[in-house]
């Protein structure tokens, strides 16, 4: 029986009936090699090998080779260095009759039990860090829960144990980032649609600070800020944002970007505002601002109701944390202005593998954005889902589909037997 091995070297391996034996020839057309192995065999039957990549396995002692054929398998390897094709090489057409064996050959998959790998329970720590940058003043705020359950109280209904976090990118004034800080959560978890459905929720939370925060005759209305917030519960955590802060998750050193850069110029932003009658005048929107949605502004907005280019409404992305989600990085736009979000990545799991503390990591984010000269406020927030430090990588490492130290085995094997 013949049977095709597939791969880069198109290996063929060939089943010839012995009397109570079996041989299993090799043939490499394209690496001019062949060898032949002998094992005790079933009754014969008219079961096919499968036609998918396999493992023989066969213990010590059972590889037993005739006189005859040992002498044929040291002439096929010769023929390795005078560049002849192998012997027993079949065509296609025979493969389909060549069926009278029943090969004892299985394929070997290794899963760990559920008794080995428990499911994955994240555990929330964080660190943070601000800086005013080469501003003249500092707008930004930020806020970081990780213990949600103990921080609203036993008479908040929140199902299991969470965190949350946010970061908030003032401008014009620290009144809109300050307002929201204190009173974002709360609009959250009083909302009708919480815990039930935390989507609802946060969007409606943000719409609800948008319109208080316009009604609260202490504050400057012209005051803005973005907002990007993190609310996590057992393993599902919820991005809400509305801004050019960003979100980025690294997971075993790739950086995933759960949110989008609201900024004027991007495509979706563009068509959304030029359709509410706004303006994007290079970079700006109606020529004054530099995102496209933000609590605040209400110079911008016109009247409490009206459609605005400028908007509060939030874009949202949900997730199930895994063992493979190492950290989570929250930064103002004065860090995505300076360093990509996988540099930012590598540099949090380098230092994480190092001394595994979240705020050192958050204060070497905003070493390195100052010293590439950000022009921003700078506020970064590090959370970690594990106690322990992110494992160390290591590179893939491809198989062969034959190699030189493989023909060598081969080789021993049949000198052995000699």
């Amino acid at each position: 029986m013949l049977v095709s091995l597939g791969g880069s070297a198109n290996a063929i391996a060939q089943f010839v009936p012995l009397s109570k034996t079996r041989r299993l020839v090799f043939n490499f057309p394209s690496m001019r090699v062949n060898s032949c192995f002998e094992e005790n065999m079933a009754p014969e039957s008219d079961h096919p090998c499968p036609p998918s990549s396999f493992e023989a396995n066969y213990e010590k002692g059972n590889l037993v080779l005739t006189a005859e054929e040992k002498g044929e398998a040291q002439m096929n390897l010769r023929q390795l260095t005078i560049g002849k094709p192998p012997r027993h090489c079949m065509s296609s057409s025979q493969l389909s009759s060549a069926s009278e064996l029943e090969l004892d050959i299985r394929v070997v998959t290794v899963r760990p039990s559920s008794d080995e790998d428990p499911p994955f329970v994240p555990v929330f720590r964080s660190g943070s860090c601000s800086d005013i940058g080469p501003k003249q003043s500092m707008e930004d705020e930020h806020i970081c829960i990780d213990n949600l359950r103990e921080h609203l109280g036993a008479a908040a209904e929140f199902p299991c144990p969470g965190a949350f976090y946010g970061v908030f990118d003032g401008h014009g004034g620290t009144d809109a980032a300050s307002f929201v800080r204190e009173n974002i959560l709360r609009f959250i978890v009083e909302d009708t649609h919480f815990p039930d459905c935390a989507k609802k929720a946060i969007k409606s939370a943000f719409l609800k600070a948008d319109s208080a925060f316009a009604n609260v005759g202490s504050f400057d209305s012209s005051s803005g800020t973005t907002v990007l917030t993190a609310l996590i519960r057992g393993r599902t955590m919820l991005i809400a944002n509305a801004g050019d802060c960003r979100a980025v998750l690294g997971k075993r050193g790739k950086a995933i970007e759960l949110s989008k850069d609201h900024k004027p110029d991007s495509t979706s932003e563009r068509l959304r505002i030029e359709e509410l009658g706004g303006v994007v005048y290079d970079g700006y929107l109606n020529g004054d601002l530099s995102v496209a949605r933000a609590i605040g502004d209400w110079h911008m907005k016109g009247r409490e109701g009206s459609s605005s280019p400028l908007t509060a409404e939030p874009e949202l992305q949900e997730m199930v944390l895994c063992e493979e989600d190492e950290f989570l990085i929250l930064g103002c736009d004065g860090l995505w202005d300076v360093m990509s979000s996988q540099c930012a990545v590598t540099i949090v799991r380098k230092e994480l593998m190092i001394h595994n503390d979240p705020e050192r990591c958050s204060r070497e984010l905003i070493r390195e954005a100052l010293n590439r000269e950000t022009c921003d406020n700078l506020t970064v927030v590090v959370v970690c889902f594990s106690p322990d430090p992110p494992p160390r990588l290591e590179m893939p490492k491809f198989k062969k589909s034959i190699s030189v130290e493989g023909i060598s085995l081969l080789q021993d094997a049949l000198d052995n037997n000699m």
